[in-house]
């Protein structure tokens, strides 16, 4: 190594500038690409090019200088997330990529929602992009027909929610279709190019949608939903930064399930007494406080929000001012069923925002919704992520971006929701047993992701099919009877779990990572005789930026 030698940190920027050469969609997510015209290249070929360039990202980082706690954890977060994402290439995960949330198809609408539209400037650039929708569209098609040729494919399960979400984007009778609506907004000088675009893209999409039915679909009939222990280990490791051990976390979430269906009890006697849970939430459905209408949901959750920030900022976190703006949205159609979270872009002129599918509804309860915004904003993603953001110099791009962890995001944010419990926040009956209901179906997620994936069996004494092994129907029927959510939702998250394998453990993981961290950093201020600052240890966690599982859990020990 030699004094000229880059930083840990250096490295790890030029691998971001790197990417968003490679992949347009990161440029436009980080808000460094304003005028990019292209889409993403799903392609083979576009895949084995980030798999060379991040290669040769390792090599560079092996000779780069280290010169701070800041450039020693982003060099160890940047060894982590190449490491692993070399693994899943190299393992030929990307030639089955199809499922309904956070997989390539996704990008071919997401990417839209990222884009400036200010301007008419901005909305030409939209109209171009758009227009090359079918190309990428193409590129996924070679990348999945290649996993068909070589063995390496998606179950017949996720096939088939992509059919039907791509249907969902697509025009019909009464429906101009989601790219023809997007561009409605644009403005009148432009509104020919806009429309003609949003036709070409609706093509592609089709073109796809149609191949997936007719060709991948009846081929991938009989492939299992369940990846089985190796590849559900890189899955687990993609979204946790480590490695997992599956029968002790499986062993673990069984215990924290029933910690939490305990509690669960007291509070739904608090609700109505004399009755069970499940009794509980339907008397919350119809007698509880809800709000009325579209808009005026979109309004309260704003409100919600703006109050968090308000309580917060000086006494459990220091929130800097740019973190401060959040905007609820309405998801689009054809979303996943759960709500969402989209990070700010580096300068903030695009603001994080949380997203609430309807699923059709004019009317919600606010029992499920309170809980789930301080996880999906304030003081959950919204603040971890801004804070990350408003970071970026000191830290790198990388450890605030492209970097994350789904363990250190998710795991944050469930951390938030059990935080405003302790802090007095959700004293209400019917709200606390919300946020319980939330806390088991994380636990829950535990048990029946790993079950399916490993087709484990479940224990003979649990009240629940003792001694059978998981199936995607038995993980349907649990989580819907340990769930106060509709069926539609139920069956979207079975979906889900069984495309993206260990996703679904991070929550829970996470959240008994930083618990420990704050437990182990508490006791040793008290060992210190120091009175343990929780402000302090909140601003100094939120403002390490991206790390891995293990990582993580040491560095919050020592704050």
């Amino acid at each position: 190594m030699t004094t000229d030698a880059p930083t840990a940190r250096a490295v790890a920027d030029r691998w971001v500038e790197t990417l968003a050469d490679l992949d347009p969609g990161v440029g436009t997510a980080l808000g460094i690409r304003p005028g990019d015209t292209r889409m993403p290249d799903g392609s083979p070929e576009a895949h084995a090019e980030r798999a060379a360039a991040a290669r040769a990202a390792l090599d560079e980082l092996a000779g780069a200088r280290v010169l701070d706690d800041d450039d020693r954890r982003c060099a160890a977060l940047l060894r982590e997330r190449l490491g692993t994402q070399l693994a899943v290439h190299d393992a030929g995960e990307h030639l089955a990529s199809l499922r309904p949330i956070g997989s390539p198809v996704q990008s071919l609408q997401s990417i839209f929602l990222m884009m400036p539209t200010a301007d008419d400037g901005d909305w030409d650039v939209v109209a171009r992009r758009m227009a090359q929708v079918p190309g990428a569209a193409e590129s996924l098609r070679q990348s999945l027909a290649q996993g068909l040729a070589t063995g390496q494919v998606s179950a017949a399960r996720q096939a088939q929610a992509v059919v039907d979400q791509l249907t969902a984007w697509l025009p019909g009778p009464r429906d101009p279709g989601w790219f023809a609506g997007f561009v409605a907004g644009g403005p009148d000088a432009l509104s020919g190019d806009l429309a003609r675009s949003a036709a070409v893209a609706a093509e592609g999409v089709a073109a796809l949608r149609d191949w997936i039915e007719g060709t991948y679909l009846p081929a991938v009939a009989d492939v299992p939903d369940g990846v089985g222990r190796d590849r559900y280990r890189l899955g687990a490791r993609t979204s946790l930064g480590a490695d997992v051990d599956p029968e002790e976390a499986y062993a673990w979430g069984w215990d924290e399930l029933g910690r939490i269906e305990a509690e669960m009890a007291v509070e739904a006697e608090r609700v109505l007494p004399g009755a069970g849970v499940a009794e509980a939430f339907r008397h919350l459905d119809v007698a509880g406080e809800a709000v009325e209408g579209v808009e005026e949901v979109r309004r309260y959750l704003q409100t919600l929000m703006d109050r968090a920030i308000g309580e917060l900022d000086g006494t459990v976190v220091d929130i800097a001012e740019p973190v401060r703006r959040v905007e609820a949205m309405i998801a689009p159609p054809g979303a996943a069923a759960a709500p969402y979270y989209t990070r700010p872009s580096l300068d903030f002129r695009r603001p994080g925002r949380t997203w609430l599918p309807t699923l059709g509804r004019t009317r919600f309860p606010t029992w499920d919704l309170i809980s789930t915004w301080y996880h999906e904003g304030v003081p959950g993603h919204h603040l971890q992520l801004g804070q990350w953001a408003h970071r970026a110099r000191e830290l790198s791009r990388f450890q605030v971006s492209v970097g994350s962890v789904s363990a250190t995001t998710e795991g944050w944010a469930l951390y938030a929701e059990r935080l405003m419990d302790e802090l007095g926040h959700l004293t209400d009956p019917g709200t606390r047993l919300g946020y319980l209901d939330g806390q088991r179906m994380r636990a829950v997620r535990v048990v029946i992701d790993i079950g399916m994936h490993l087709s484990l069996r479940i224990p003979a004494g649990s009240s629940f099919q003792p001694g059978e092994t998981w199936t995607a129907e038995l993980g349907r029927r649990f989580l819907a009877d340990r769930s106060g959510s509709p069926a539609d939702f139920v069956a979207s998250e079975v979906v889900r779990y069984l495309g993206w394998p260990g996703q679904a453990i991070s929550y829970k993981l996470g959240e008994r990572a930083w618990l420990a961290g704050r437990a182990a950093a508490r006791a040793r201020a008290e060992a210190d005789g120091r009175t343990f600052d929780l402000r302090a240890w909140h601003t100094a966690a939120l403002s390490l930026g991206s790390l891995g599982l293990d990582d993580l859990e040491r560095e919050i020990s020592g704050l």
